[in-house]
């Protein structure tokens, strides 16, 4: 499943990928299909090639583009800066951001994949639905088979630190590529971190395509295209919390900082899950509530892309009345048919825990996991825009002390790192962050957009 060194599960899910995007396939769609058939590893590549070239088909309502240029020229300018938090303040809602972001994690670990009617059946026959707590450990063999392995390591019971995730190992990773490379970086320096930090097996989907195209000498943006269908799914989207948590009350410096980190291994929606990503968390800090940052991130992306559209529907039916179960199910019916590991989904589920959270942490993690799909990765980004907005206080004790303040990490030389040392880590950025973008903004034009600088600029461009 997902195996990027295989052409038959390449063209299976680059079929699907067309079909989503809006190519006109129809012409060669027999001929991919006999591939996938009975065809060679040698015509599945051809077939490969060949969808990668189709034009647009002409009825296609969308505009999604995949450079910094032309998606910026379609995002609104942004508002006046908010005053800065204060160090301490600053402090407190990062620790919380992590905090919040790890235990969402955890939370959606042992069903990841689980489709929201098998998580019901599941609580509802521990007597743990809604959640309020960590998921409950299996009872029975068939159930602990039937939960992700990593149940051991993350139910009630069994949490002794933050288990090892790939959401986490990735905060953790931009943490270290802005103190080595500024905030200029460029995804020719995520790319090297990557290489030099992560182990191959350890990386998913678009970002196992792209470190793959890495090693045989490519470089963004080809590594985003070359072979990679899953480029629209939402692995930039759950590396993206930390462009936003050193952005506080700059969403458009947030959703840039995404930009060079995504354009390594996603296009379109893809990398626009990332803005958005990044946009949400960092307007949260100011935001008067989660549902006035979620507007706020909206102006990070394509207005015209499906992500845009999704995002909208979802307000929308909060602002219709309905109850969870019923948006839920709206959400289902329109976009039901994308992977489970695709952004449009899984970003819709967290706008609704967003919405029909109530401002309680609890409520907000637990419906962005009972919400199905990609649940580690929506538990952490909903957890995370919690913390950012209400600070530690709001974090009920029960979702951190099993924590103890530990992070396992497949990242080399990342493996036991404090929750609190990456959390000062990052105020100490955001504080360097906020005084460039001052130093930047008395130096350049009036009419210039501030979107980030730093001591190493590499490729960050002004509308």
């Amino acid at each position: 499943m997902y195996d990027v060194l295989d052409p038959r599960d390449l063209l299976e899910a680059e079929l699907d990928q067309c079909r989503e995007s809006g190519r006109a396939i129809a012409p060669i769609e027999d001929a991919v299909l006999a591939a996938l058939a009975d065809g060679s590893a040698a015509d599945r590549q051809r077939m490969l090639r060949a969808l990668r070239e189709l034009p647009m088909a002409s009825e296609w309502p969308y505009d999604e583009p995949s450079s910094f240029e032309a998606i910026w020229a379609t995002l609104p300018a942004p508002p006046p800066a908010p005053l800065a938090l204060d160090g301490d303040a600053l402090r407190d809602r990062l620790l919380a951001a992590w905090s919040g972001r790890v235990a969402g994690c955890m939370l959606g670990k042992a069903v990841e994949g689980w489709g929201r009617v098998a998580i019901r059946s599941y609580l509802e026959a521990h007597d743990a639905y809604p959640l309020n707590a960590y998921l409950p450990a299996p009872r029975t063999r068939e159930e602990a088979q039937a939960l992700v392995a990593c149940w051991i390591e993350s139910t009630a019971g069994n949490i002794h630190c933050a288990a090892r995730d790939d959401d986490i190992d990735y905060t953790i990773l931009g943490v270290h590529i802005l103190e080595q490379h500024g905030f200029g970086f460029g995804p020719e320096h995520v790319a090297a971190e990557w290489l030099d930090h992560f182990p191959f097996t350890q990386v998913y989907t678009a970002e196992r395509a792209a470190y793959r195209n890495l090693l045989q000498g490519m470089r963004a943006p080809e590594t985003a295209i070359h072979d990679n269908p899953y480029r629209e799914w939402i692995g930039a989207q759950i590396r993206a919390d930390v462009w936003g948590y050193i952005s506080p009350g700059r969403p458009e410096a947030a959703a840039a900082l995404a930009f060079q980190d995504a354009s390594l291994s996603h296009t379109a929606n893809g990398i626009y899950g990332a803005m958005w990503a990044a946009a949400l968390i960092a307007a949260s800090f100011f935001a008067a509530d989660l549902p006035a940052a979620l507007d706020a991130s909206l102006a990070a992306i394509p207005p015209r892309s499906r992500l845009a559209e999704a995002l909208r529907q979802v307000i929308a039916l909060h602002a219709s009345g309905l109850d969870w179960e019923a948006a839920r199910d709206e959400i289902e019916r329109s976009y039901g048919h994308y992977e489970w590991v695709h952004t449009i989904n899984n970003a819709a589920v967290v706008s609704a825990a967003l919405l029909w959270g109530d401002e309680d942490f609890t409520k907000v993690v637990g419906l962005a996991v009972q919400g199905g799909w990609d649940t580690d990765c929506n538990g952490a980004t909903a957890g995370s825009a919690f913390g950012a907005r209400y600070g530690s206080a709001a974090i009920p004790e029960h979702w951190v002390t099993p924590l103890k303040n530990r992070l396992r990490s497949a990242l080399f030389g990342f493996d036991n790192s404090k929750i609190s040392d990456l959390a000062e880590r990052t105020a100490v950025l955001g504080e360097a962050h906020l005084e460039a973008r001052q130093k930047a903004a008395a130096a350049r034009p009036p009419d210039a957009l501030d979107i980030a600088t730093g001591p190493c600029d590499h490729g960050l461009v002004n509308r």
